[in-house]
């Protein structure tokens, strides 16, 4: 074998040995599921909760592949229908945007412009499942897709076989979610559940525009809806302030042994009744109450 042809052996050689190396690489950083069983029937969802705006992650805009995006003051009324995907292996126990760990076995997602936390309500709408997760961290940055679920989260809401899926994506208020209030116990006469056929209304839009016939001063037949109860006052004040947002009717905190959060005086059940419905669309139950007058 001369010389010219010893050369040409050994580059092809180290060719060979670069692409194999090259290919093992991608291997080790490809991203996926863990190598183990996950019973995701016993993974609970995220539970909102009130939290401070995270450290890290809320900087008024930033940059990621040449495009900037500018991070939302609120998450108020948030609602948006897109691709999901999901992050696994690769990424678990990294940090995230906001300076928590990335835990692929744990409740969390990845936005690229709500605030940090944010807690929101997945819906897969092929197979109508939900999930709750807590947005820690920024992503995706795949121009088509929304958000990024944890890898819990994706097979809860059965998405692996594809990897990403159509969804809905639902910001939740921490301060009227579940139990973060308590409904009054000792409500003056409590009428039976009325439900109406339910129409959604956009979510920008009000709850319900009540007509200035629909409510008006107070008398013996009007009518109230208490959707909270509180011990400390800021809680109320703040359920209030949300509830303004969404309603043209009046809001107000009623003071006695608890803080009670109150919606009227409306003038008749069937007003009542509307504005109780769209509100238990929004996970925000409430107490139909009669005036004492």
């Amino acid at each position: 074998m001369d010389k010219c042809t010893r050369k040409a052996s050994h580059l092809l050689v180290l060719a060979m040995l670069i692409m194999v190396t090259s290919c093992s690489t991608q291997r080790v950083k490809r991203d996926g599921a863990p190598q183990y069983h996950i019973d995701v029937s016993k993974v609970d969802d995220a539970v909102p909760k009130p939290e401070p705006l995270a450290k890290y992650g809320n900087m008024k805009s930033y940059v990621v592949f040449g495009k900037r995006y500018y991070t939302m003051k609120s998450s108020n009324n948030y609602e948006q229908v897109g691709t999901a995907s999901w992050y696994g292996t690769m990424f678990h126990d990294r940090s995230t945007s906001s300076g928590e760990r990335y835990d692929m076995l744990a409740m969390t997602a990845a936005h690229k412009t709500l605030p940090l936390p944010t807690y929101v309500e997945v819906t897969n709408l092929s197979n109508n499942r939900k999930v709750i997760v807590k947005v820690n961290d920024r992503g995706p940055f795949e121009s088509n897709r929304i958000i990024d679920l944890s890898y819990v989260a994706a097979k809860k809401l059965g998405m692996l076989g594809r990897g990403t899926a159509q969804v809905r994506v639902r910001a939740i208020n921490p301060y009227t979610f579940g139990k973060e209030f308590e409904l009054a116990k000792h409500a003056p006469k409590i009428y039976p559940k009325f439900n109406p056929v339910y129409t959604s209304s956009h979510a920008n839009k009000p709850v319900y525009t009540a007509s200035s016939s629909s409510y008006s001063k107070p008398n013996s037949k009007s009518v109230y809806l208490q959707v909270g109860a509180f011990r400390n006052k800021s809680h109320a004040d703040r359920l209030q302030q949300r509830l303004n947002q969404l309603l043209d009717a009046p809001v107000k905190v009623a003071k006695g042994k608890l803080y009670k959060v109150q919606i009227g005086p409306l003038n008749n059940v069937t007003t009542a009744d509307k504005v109780a419905t769209r509100l238990r669309g929004l996970g925000i139950k409430s107490n139909r109450l009669y005036a004492t007058k």
